[in-house]
Protein backbone atom coordinates (compact mmCIF):
# COMPACT_ATOMS: atom_id res chain seq x y z
CA UNK A 1 0.00 0.00 0.00
CA UNK A 2 1.38 3.68 -1.11
CA UNK A 3 1.69 6.13 1.54
CA UNK A 4 -1.29 7.75 0.26
CA UNK A 5 -3.18 4.63 0.27
CA UNK A 6 -2.88 4.34 4.21
CA UNK A 7 -3.84 7.53 4.70
CA UNK A 8 -7.17 6.71 2.06
CA UNK A 9 -7.81 4.31 5.07
CA UNK A 10 -12.00 4.96 5.37
CA UNK A 11 -13.07 1.30 7.06
CA UNK A 12 -13.58 2.44 10.81
CA UNK A 13 -11.90 -0.65 12.16
CA UNK A 14 -8.97 -0.82 10.20
CA UNK A 15 -8.41 2.63 10.70
CA UNK A 16 -8.52 1.67 14.62
CA UNK A 17 -6.09 -1.23 13.71
CA UNK A 18 -3.85 0.38 12.50
CA UNK A 19 -3.71 3.76 14.94
CA UNK A 20 -2.69 0.90 17.74
CA UNK A 21 -0.59 -0.42 15.80
CA UNK A 22 1.61 3.38 15.30
CA UNK A 23 1.06 3.34 18.89
CA UNK A 24 2.60 0.47 19.94
CA UNK A 25 5.09 0.64 17.01
CA UNK A 26 5.83 4.16 18.84
CA UNK A 27 6.13 2.67 22.83
CA UNK A 28 3.02 3.24 24.09
CA UNK A 29 1.58 -0.11 25.04
CA UNK A 30 -1.24 1.10 27.40
CA UNK A 31 -2.62 3.88 24.31
CA UNK A 32 -2.86 0.55 22.34
CA UNK A 33 -4.96 -0.87 24.26
CA UNK A 34 -7.36 2.30 24.88
CA UNK A 35 -7.22 2.40 20.58
CA UNK A 36 -7.75 -0.99 20.02
CA UNK A 37 -10.81 -1.50 22.74
CA UNK A 38 -12.54 0.67 20.54
CA UNK A 39 -13.04 -2.21 18.40
CA UNK A 40 -15.36 -3.43 21.13
CA UNK A 41 -17.71 -0.44 20.64
CA UNK A 42 -19.51 -1.68 17.41
CA UNK A 43 -22.52 -2.82 18.78
CA UNK A 44 -22.51 -0.70 21.60
CA UNK A 45 -25.88 2.00 21.94
CA UNK A 46 -23.54 4.76 23.10
CA UNK A 47 -24.05 8.27 21.33
CA UNK A 48 -20.11 8.27 21.17
CA UNK A 49 -19.59 4.75 19.81
CA UNK A 50 -22.62 5.15 17.02
CA UNK A 51 -20.92 8.50 16.10
CA UNK A 52 -17.41 6.40 15.55
CA UNK A 53 -18.84 3.69 13.52
CA UNK A 54 -20.66 5.84 11.28
CA UNK A 55 -17.93 8.20 10.89
CA UNK A 56 -17.98 9.44 7.34
CA UNK A 57 -15.11 10.44 5.30
CA UNK A 58 -11.40 9.31 5.89
CA UNK A 59 -11.08 8.13 9.44
CA UNK A 60 -7.84 7.84 9.43
CA UNK A 61 -6.86 11.49 7.53
CA UNK A 62 -9.33 12.82 10.32
CA UNK A 63 -7.31 11.11 13.27
CA UNK A 64 -10.83 10.01 14.62
CA UNK A 65 -9.70 7.55 16.62
CA UNK A 66 -6.69 9.75 18.27
CA UNK A 67 -9.96 12.28 19.07
CA UNK A 68 -11.64 10.10 21.36
CA UNK A 69 -8.60 8.51 22.80
CA UNK A 70 -7.37 11.71 23.98
CA UNK A 71 -10.87 12.09 25.71
CA UNK A 72 -10.30 9.25 27.65
CA UNK A 73 -7.24 9.88 28.90
CA UNK A 74 -8.72 13.50 30.07
CA UNK A 75 -11.22 10.75 32.24
CA UNK A 76 -7.48 9.90 34.48
CA UNK A 77 -6.40 13.61 33.86
CA UNK A 78 -9.20 14.64 35.59
CA UNK A 79 -9.16 12.37 37.98
CA UNK A 80 -12.36 10.94 37.56
CA UNK A 81 -11.27 7.24 36.50
CA UNK A 82 -8.55 6.28 38.07
CA UNK A 83 -8.92 2.71 36.98
CA UNK A 84 -7.11 3.94 33.77
CA UNK A 85 -3.97 4.12 35.47
CA UNK A 86 -3.24 0.61 35.58
CA UNK A 87 -4.00 0.32 32.00
CA UNK A 88 -1.70 2.85 31.07
CA UNK A 89 0.83 1.20 33.07
CA UNK A 90 0.74 -1.58 31.47
CA UNK A 91 -1.32 -3.59 34.35
CA UNK A 92 -4.08 -4.34 32.78
CA UNK A 93 -4.09 -8.49 32.53
CA UNK A 94 -5.45 -8.70 28.44
CA UNK A 95 -7.23 -7.06 25.40
CA UNK A 96 -10.56 -8.28 26.61
CA UNK A 97 -10.11 -6.74 29.91
CA UNK A 98 -9.19 -3.11 28.65
CA UNK A 99 -12.04 -3.89 26.10
CA UNK A 100 -14.61 -4.20 28.94
CA UNK A 101 -12.94 -1.19 30.71
CA UNK A 102 -13.04 1.30 27.81
CA UNK A 103 -16.71 0.25 26.91
CA UNK A 104 -17.91 0.90 30.36
CA UNK A 105 -15.99 4.52 30.54
CA UNK A 106 -17.67 5.09 27.11
CA UNK A 107 -21.43 4.12 28.00
CA UNK A 108 -20.66 6.04 31.63
CA UNK A 109 -19.50 9.16 30.26
CA UNK A 110 -20.93 8.55 26.78
CA UNK A 111 -22.00 13.02 27.22
CA UNK A 112 -18.63 14.16 28.06
CA UNK A 113 -16.86 11.91 25.31
CA UNK A 114 -18.65 12.51 22.10
CA UNK A 115 -17.43 16.61 21.64
CA UNK A 116 -13.87 14.83 22.03
CA UNK A 117 -14.72 14.05 18.25
CA UNK A 118 -15.92 17.26 16.79
CA UNK A 119 -12.18 18.29 16.32
CA UNK A 120 -8.40 17.07 15.32
CA UNK A 121 -6.03 16.13 17.92
CA UNK A 122 -3.57 18.42 19.57
CA UNK A 123 0.05 16.75 19.76
CA UNK A 124 2.18 19.70 19.89
CA UNK A 125 5.74 18.43 21.23
CA UNK A 126 8.60 20.23 22.13
CA UNK A 127 11.08 17.53 22.12
CA UNK A 128 10.50 17.64 18.10
CA UNK A 129 12.61 20.87 18.78
CA UNK A 130 15.57 19.04 18.59
CA UNK A 131 15.08 18.10 15.04
CA UNK A 132 14.47 21.44 14.22
CA UNK A 133 16.96 22.91 15.96
CA UNK A 134 19.39 20.39 13.90
CA UNK A 135 18.20 21.60 10.51
CA UNK A 136 18.48 24.71 11.43
CA UNK A 137 22.11 24.38 12.35
CA UNK A 138 22.96 22.34 9.16
CA UNK A 139 21.15 24.95 6.99
CA UNK A 140 23.26 27.85 8.77
CA UNK A 141 26.78 25.75 8.04
CA UNK A 142 27.57 27.57 5.31
CA UNK A 143 23.92 26.80 3.17
CA UNK A 144 21.88 29.92 4.36
CA UNK A 145 22.64 32.79 6.46
CA UNK A 146 22.62 31.56 9.97
CA UNK A 147 19.37 33.97 10.91
CA UNK A 148 16.07 32.63 10.43
CA UNK A 149 12.32 33.60 10.25
CA UNK A 150 9.93 30.85 11.47
CA UNK A 151 7.12 30.04 9.76
CA UNK A 152 4.93 26.93 11.24
CA UNK A 153 1.58 25.63 10.38
CA UNK A 154 0.11 22.96 12.67
CA UNK A 155 1.66 25.23 15.40
CA UNK A 156 -1.32 24.36 17.67
CA UNK A 157 -0.12 26.05 20.89
CA UNK A 158 3.12 27.50 19.62
CA UNK A 159 4.97 24.96 22.05
CA UNK A 160 7.71 24.31 19.10
CA UNK A 161 6.93 28.08 17.51
CA UNK A 162 8.95 29.07 21.19
CA UNK A 163 11.81 26.96 19.97
CA UNK A 164 14.43 30.03 20.15
CA UNK A 165 13.94 30.11 23.41
CA UNK A 166 14.86 26.43 24.55
CA UNK A 167 18.83 25.06 25.64
CA UNK A 168 19.60 22.55 23.21
CA UNK A 169 22.25 19.16 24.23
CA UNK A 170 22.39 17.34 20.52
CA UNK A 171 25.17 14.84 20.22
CA UNK A 172 28.52 17.20 21.28
CA UNK A 173 26.80 20.12 20.35
CA UNK A 174 24.86 22.71 22.70
CA UNK A 175 23.07 25.03 21.66
CA UNK A 176 20.03 28.28 22.97
CA UNK A 177 19.74 30.44 25.74
CA UNK A 178 21.98 29.55 28.92
CA UNK A 179 19.09 29.07 31.93
CA UNK A 180 16.25 28.10 30.00
CA UNK A 181 13.13 25.94 31.83
CA UNK A 182 13.13 24.06 28.55
CA UNK A 183 16.31 21.45 27.94
CA UNK A 184 16.26 19.46 25.37
CA UNK A 185 18.30 16.08 25.80
CA UNK A 186 17.44 13.49 23.05
CA UNK A 187 19.11 10.18 22.67
CA UNK A 188 21.71 11.31 19.80
CA UNK A 189 22.78 8.73 17.46
CA UNK A 190 25.14 9.22 15.18
CA UNK A 191 27.52 12.01 14.15
CA UNK A 192 26.82 15.48 16.31
CA UNK A 193 25.23 18.08 13.50
CA UNK A 194 27.21 21.51 12.52
CA UNK A 195 28.52 23.05 15.58
CA UNK A 196 27.26 26.62 13.86
CA UNK A 197 24.57 28.66 15.93
CA UNK A 198 21.63 29.82 15.01
CA UNK A 199 19.20 32.94 15.78
CA UNK A 200 15.57 33.16 15.36
CA UNK A 201 14.63 37.10 14.46
CA UNK A 202 10.74 36.07 14.62
CA UNK A 203 8.58 33.65 14.41
CA UNK A 204 5.27 32.97 14.12
CA UNK A 205 2.17 29.68 13.71
CA UNK A 206 -0.38 29.22 12.28
CA UNK A 207 -3.45 26.83 13.20
CA UNK A 208 -7.02 25.98 12.52
CA UNK A 209 -7.21 25.53 16.29
CA UNK A 210 -4.97 26.82 17.88
CA UNK A 211 -4.23 26.03 22.25
CA UNK A 212 -3.75 28.90 24.34
CA UNK A 213 -1.32 27.82 26.76
CA UNK A 214 -2.11 30.41 29.46
CA UNK A 215 -5.48 28.74 29.61
CA UNK A 216 -5.55 26.19 32.38
CA UNK A 217 -8.42 24.56 31.04
CA UNK A 218 -7.11 24.28 27.23
CA UNK A 219 -3.29 23.41 28.30
CA UNK A 220 -5.46 20.17 30.30
CA UNK A 221 -6.76 19.41 26.88
CA UNK A 222 -3.26 19.80 25.30
CA UNK A 223 -2.00 17.27 27.58
CA UNK A 224 -4.85 14.88 27.33
CA UNK A 225 -3.85 14.59 23.98
CA UNK A 226 -0.29 13.05 25.20
CA UNK A 227 -0.13 9.60 25.21
CA UNK A 228 0.43 9.37 29.43
CA UNK A 229 3.31 6.51 28.67
CA UNK A 230 5.46 9.14 27.68
CA UNK A 231 5.97 11.13 31.24
CA UNK A 232 8.52 13.66 29.89
CA UNK A 233 5.98 15.25 27.58
CA UNK A 234 4.35 16.20 30.33
CA UNK A 235 6.78 18.14 31.74
CA UNK A 236 7.87 19.86 28.63
CA UNK A 237 4.09 20.88 28.48
CA UNK A 238 4.53 22.71 31.70
CA UNK A 239 8.21 24.52 30.84
CA UNK A 240 6.28 25.61 27.67
CA UNK A 241 3.62 27.06 29.66
CA UNK A 242 6.07 28.79 32.35
CA UNK A 243 7.55 30.52 28.69
CA UNK A 244 4.22 30.80 27.58
CA UNK A 245 3.23 33.20 30.60
CA UNK A 246 6.04 35.23 30.23
CA UNK A 247 5.56 36.09 26.16
CA UNK A 248 3.06 34.07 25.00
CA UNK A 249 3.62 32.62 20.95
CA UNK A 250 2.25 34.54 18.14
CA UNK A 251 -0.55 32.16 16.84
CA UNK A 252 -2.31 32.96 13.97
CA UNK A 253 -5.91 30.71 13.61
CA UNK A 254 -6.23 30.31 9.73
CA UNK A 255 -6.83 28.11 7.22
CA UNK A 256 -2.92 26.53 6.53
CA UNK A 257 -2.83 26.76 2.95
CA UNK A 258 -4.13 30.41 2.77
CA UNK A 259 -1.74 31.22 5.62
CA UNK A 260 1.34 29.84 3.93
CA UNK A 261 0.25 31.85 0.89
CA UNK A 262 -0.01 34.89 2.30
CA UNK A 263 3.08 34.77 4.40
CA UNK A 264 5.34 33.92 1.34
CA UNK A 265 4.35 36.41 -0.33
CA UNK A 266 5.08 39.64 2.04
CA UNK A 267 8.52 41.28 2.19
CA UNK A 268 11.04 39.15 2.73
CA UNK A 269 13.78 40.63 5.02
CA UNK A 270 17.55 40.84 3.62
CA UNK A 271 20.04 38.51 5.30
CA UNK A 272 17.49 36.49 6.66
CA UNK A 273 16.65 32.96 5.83
CA UNK A 274 12.66 32.37 5.60
CA UNK A 275 11.90 29.11 7.12
CA UNK A 276 7.97 27.18 6.82
CA UNK A 277 8.25 24.11 8.62
CA UNK A 278 5.75 21.43 10.33
CA UNK A 279 6.05 18.07 12.05
CA UNK A 280 3.42 15.49 12.64
CA UNK A 281 0.38 17.11 10.70
CA UNK A 282 0.86 17.26 7.02
CA UNK A 283 -1.07 13.70 6.47
CA UNK A 284 -3.62 15.16 7.83
CA UNK A 285 -4.22 18.30 5.80
CA UNK A 286 -7.13 18.16 2.51
CA UNK A 287 -4.81 17.37 -0.33
CA UNK A 288 -6.10 20.46 -1.87
CA UNK A 289 -4.44 22.49 0.75
CA UNK A 290 -1.09 20.45 0.41
CA UNK A 291 -1.27 21.31 -3.52
CA UNK A 292 -1.37 25.22 -2.32
CA UNK A 293 0.96 25.10 0.00
CA UNK A 294 3.29 23.49 -2.20
CA UNK A 295 2.68 25.95 -5.31
CA UNK A 296 3.26 28.78 -2.68
CA UNK A 297 6.82 27.40 -1.67
CA UNK A 298 7.69 26.59 -5.23
CA UNK A 299 6.89 30.69 -5.92
CA UNK A 300 8.92 31.47 -3.04
CA UNK A 301 11.76 28.94 -3.79
CA UNK A 302 11.94 30.33 -6.89
CA UNK A 303 11.56 33.84 -5.40
CA UNK A 304 14.83 33.39 -3.00
CA UNK A 305 18.05 34.30 -3.51
CA UNK A 306 21.46 34.70 -1.98
CA UNK A 307 20.53 37.54 0.59
CA UNK A 308 16.87 36.32 0.99
CA UNK A 309 17.08 32.02 0.88
CA UNK A 310 13.83 29.98 1.39
CA UNK A 311 13.79 26.99 3.53
CA UNK A 312 11.53 24.08 3.89
CA UNK A 313 11.66 21.98 7.05
CA UNK A 314 9.57 18.72 8.09
CA UNK A 315 9.50 15.92 10.61
CA UNK A 316 6.83 13.75 8.89
CA UNK A 317 5.64 9.91 9.51
CA UNK A 318 6.78 7.62 6.26
CA UNK A 319 3.49 6.09 6.65
CA UNK A 320 4.87 2.90 5.48
CA UNK A 321 7.81 2.05 7.99
CA UNK A 322 6.52 4.31 10.48
CA UNK A 323 9.93 6.06 10.55
CA UNK A 324 9.58 9.89 11.72
CA UNK A 325 11.83 11.56 8.89
CA UNK A 326 13.03 15.13 8.78
CA UNK A 327 13.41 16.37 5.46
CA UNK A 328 14.70 19.62 4.42
CA UNK A 329 15.53 21.75 1.06
CA UNK A 330 16.39 25.34 0.65
CA UNK A 331 16.59 27.45 -2.28
CA UNK A 332 18.10 29.15 -3.87
CA UNK A 333 20.34 25.30 -2.84
CA UNK A 334 17.85 24.16 -5.71
CA UNK A 335 15.34 22.76 -3.47
CA UNK A 336 16.26 19.06 -3.16
CA UNK A 337 14.99 16.83 -0.92
CA UNK A 338 17.58 16.04 2.29
CA UNK A 339 17.16 13.20 4.56
CA UNK A 340 18.88 14.82 7.09
CA UNK A 341 17.81 12.49 10.15
CA UNK A 342 15.45 9.90 11.61
CA UNK A 343 13.58 10.71 14.78
CA UNK A 344 11.36 9.34 17.93
CA UNK A 345 7.74 10.92 17.43
CA UNK A 346 7.93 12.74 20.74
CA UNK A 347 12.08 13.65 20.13
CA UNK A 348 13.33 10.65 22.50
CA UNK A 349 16.14 10.49 20.25
CA UNK A 350 17.36 11.11 17.08
CA UNK A 351 19.22 9.47 13.90
CA UNK A 352 21.08 11.90 12.54
CA UNK A 353 21.62 11.34 8.90
CA UNK A 354 23.48 14.54 7.73
CA UNK A 355 26.65 14.33 8.17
Amino acid sequence: MTAGGVMDIVSVPEAIEWQATHAEQAGAPGTAQVVRALLALEDSEAATARRIFAWQGLSLRDAMPLRIAGGIHNLLLTGDEPRLEALYAGRMPSQADADALVRELVETHDTRLLPWLDGPPQTNEAGRSASFAAALLWLADGRTSPQFEWLEIGASAGINTMMGRYRYELGDVHVGPQGSPMIITPEWRGNSPPNTGFTLVSARGNDIAPVDLTDRAEALRLKSFVWPEATGRMARIDAAIMLAEDEPPHIDRMDAGQWVKAELEKPQEQGVTRVLAHSIMWQYLPDATQDLIEEAMQDAGARASEDKPFAHISLETNRETFAHELRVRYWPGGGEVVHLANAHPHGAWVEWLGG
